[in-house]
């Protein structure tokens, strides 16, 4: 009997494993997953280290970090969805696509470090950071990740996950390993953001070895006027998922105490474990839907087979939350940050609703609906008026985030509710990619 239900196990494991789109999801889980043990590792490292007041520092200047992700995100999702149109055509395009676009960013990268090298000292003056010099690598690290995002939105585009995965680990191995020698070295802030900027250089040169293929041979020049028009779609959905996982930690640390604001910082980034350990769940489903609608599929069995992966995910995180709360901030940040333990679970929810929201959101993108975006920025509105009318305590912030979030979750779910009978391939199409 029980050789019997192994080899039932067996089969059914294999059977799974043949399976597309749980292959893909696979490898770019273990991506998202070192990456994610990665960052927390980090985290953790700095928290020991400097401790809750410094540890605030730090925490506030990710959270401006990953503010200044937004366009870096915004350019993976144009360069993905561009790249799998051309892919699904067999249009050779990519060597001109990652050229000239590389040229186009570094315009804004330029102007971007000059306006920090401006405005570096009142930044750190309304952040409450003791020096300018994490300001100014803090700007170096936001252009970079710009330039970053090139080639990972290619890769994602042409669907090449395993390379994908290894670029999105390695960032946060480099990182990790970088931030131990340079607090050990005794340069505390700074250090933990010259981490940063180092993980991203790193990984920058590692997409474009990715891509070498594709530097072969002339190629074939494409208009990149051609992605405008989904640029402003993607520019509202992924900038309103930024802001929502992090303009809560940016206001924490202005309303709160020092220890408290390091408190909540900690409490983000355990929360936020959900969002990126499913995060590969989205950026796997993107360029599936896109590719669906370019063959004229239906792609909504693909969000919903994804919505249920990312739920048991994040079932698995919820589950570990509940039963050792203890254990989960010990691990990550130590004694110090023991205040955080009631508020673990919470925060938890918060991750798995933050998930949810943003599969949803990648869906509307890839489809290039827009009714999403007007409720998507209520949802941003609603999380920082009531973060502005409680924010007395940690347990404030969290009940008015999770509230803001889980309210969002329903109003995206009756949109994609009322969206999905009526979507079909040529109610969503778009002109070809232009190419000479």
């Amino acid at each position: 009997m029980n050789t019997g239900v192994r080899l039932g196990l067996d089969q059914r494991l294999a059977q799974l494993m043949r399976n597309r789109l749980i292959r893909q999801n696979l490898i770019l889980f273990i991506g998202g997953l070192v990456a994610g043990i990665g960052g927390f590792v980090y985290h953790a490292i700095a928290g020991r280290v400097l401790g809750p007041d410094k540890y605030g520092e730090v925490a506030t200047l990710i959270a401006v970090y990953a503010v200044g992700t937004g366009p870096a995100l915004i350019i993976i999702v144009v360069l993905a969805r561009y790249t799998a149109m051309l892919n699904a055509r067999g249009d050779p395009g990519v060597r001109s696509l990652l050229a000239r676009t590389v040229r186009l960013i570094a315009i804004p990268c330029l102007v971007l470090l000059l306006l920090t090298a401006l405005f570096a000292r009142p930044i750190a003056l309304f952040e409450h950071v003791g020096s300018t010099i994490p300001i100014l690598i803090l700007g170096f690290s936001i252009a970079l990740i710009w330039q970053v995002a090139i080639p990972r939105g290619i890769l994602q585009g042409l669907q090449r996950f395993t390379a994908l995965s290894l670029n999105l680990s390695l960032e946060l191995v480099v990182r990790t390993t970088v931030v131990i020698v340079l607090l050990r070295a005794g340069y505390a802030v700074s250090g933990a953001m010259a981490a940063v900027f180092a993980g991203l250089a790193f990984v920058f040169f590692l997409g474009l070895f990715s891509l070498r293929d594709h530097f072969r041979g002339a190629g074939r020049r494409v208009y990149l006027r051609a992605m405008f028009g989904f640029s402003l779609t993607a520019a509202a959905g992924i900038i309103g998922v930024v802001i929502l996982y992090n303009q809560d930690v940016i206001l924490a640390e202005h309303f709160l105490s020092h220890h408290d604001g390091g408190i909540y910082g900690g409490l983000n980034k355990i929360g936020t474990i959900l969002y990126f350990l499913t995060l590969s769940v989205s950026q796997v489903l993107f360029p599936r839907v896109v590719e669906a609608v370019a063959k004229e599929q239906n792609p909504g069995r693909i969000l919903l087979s994804s919505a249920g992966i990312l739920t048991a995910l994040g079932a698995a995180a919820l589950l570990v939350f509940a039963v050792a709360p203890g254990l989960v901030v010990g691990i990550l940040f130590g004694p110090a940050f023991r205040d955080a333990i009631p508020w673990v679970f919470p925060v938890g929810l918060i991750g798995l609703a933050l998930s949810l929201d943003n599969l949803l959101v990648q869906f509307f993108m890839a489809v290039h609906d827009r009714v999403f975006v007007p409720i998507l920025a209520l949802g941003v509105v609603a999380e920082a008026t009531l973060i502005l009318l409680f924010h007395a305590s940690v347990g404030q912030i969290v009940l008015s985030v999770l509230v803001a979030l889980v309210g969002l979750l329903i109003l995206l779910s009756v949109r994609c509710y009322v969206l999905l009978p009526r979507l079909r391939a040529e109610s969503v199409a778009e002109p070809e990619p232009a190419v000479p």
